[in-house]
């Protein structure tokens, strides 16, 4: 089961959803490849269920290759943002461990930085019910690049801040909790972006551990973090790298 305290984590990016949408990451083409490469088939023409779609950065991107996506989102304010950026994608109001969905009726399911939102214990069976024999689960997050000196320099500074590690180590530990359920294909997909300093500020403060730590402790971080980034960044621009882990599982065929 969910814990309080992430329940209430989980549910922060709604009041944040607009924040949310404008300043985190999207995902590389080279994500996609990879994705298809692993499942074996293409996108385009699958029937994808986009799991905690969020505001459709994902979404969108699946829908670009050829498929026929359905949002899944259970959060109000982010099915908001998602129906005002993509009106004409189907969205259902749902989560991970309660799929909506008939038996085997999906080519894939997607959670683009949610499975670990999900309980497990339900989400894993609720998904080898709804992929057709054959069908792939895939799993991605996009994490910060900790063999970049300034990147690994800042989330020790976040980790200091928070009290706890919420970077490359909590996703290792989560994904060798991962294995165990399912046979995973693994890639990682390295790649950067290039964003103003203030954009960058507010893509961390809408991580949950900041959209749940308060208003005047986040404040504080982001101006001391503003003085310490213009040291590597006198120009204001931030080269922001990272590696997105990719998990995919082929649902079992008769």
């Amino acid at each position: 089961m969910t814990s309080a305290p992430s329940h209430r984590r989980a549910h922060s990016f709604n009041a944040a959803a607009a924040q949310y949408a404008a300043h985190r990451p999207s995902y590389p083409p080279a994500l996609f490849d990879a994705v298809e490469n692993l499942a074996g088939r293409p996108l385009a023409g699958a029937r994808v269920l986009d799991v905690g779609a969020g505001t459709g950065i994902a979404t969108a991107l699946l829908a670009e290759r050829g498929a026929h996506v359905v949002a899944v989102e259970p959060g109000e304010g982010m099915a908001r943002e998602l129906r005002r950026a993509l009106p004409d994608t189907p969205l259902v109001r749902g989560d991970g461990d309660h799929l909506p969905f008939a038996d085997g009726s999906a080519d894939f399911i997607t959670y683009a930085q949610a499975w670990h939102w999900t309980d497990q214990e339900r989400s894993v069976p609720e998904a080898l019910r709804v992929l057709r024999p054959g069908g792939a689960l895939a799993l991605w997050w996009n994490i910060a690049d900790h063999a970049v000196p300034w990147v690994a320099e800042q989330d020790t500074r976040i980790a200091r801040c928070l009290g706890y590690d919420d970077g490359a180590r909590k996703t290792a530990d989560r994904t060798t909790e991962l294995t165990k359920a399912l046979d995973f294909r693994r890639d990682r997909i390295h790649w950067s972006r290039s964003i103003p300093l203030d954009s960058h500020l507010a893509n961390i403060s809408s991580h949950s551990a900041f959209l749940v730590l308060g208003e005047d402790r986040t404040a504080a971080f982001l101006a001391q973090e503003r003085t310490e980034l213009l040291k590597t960044f006198p120009t204001g621009i931030v080269e922001e790298s990272y590696a997105t882990d990719l998990l995919l599982a082929l649902s079992p065929t008769p």
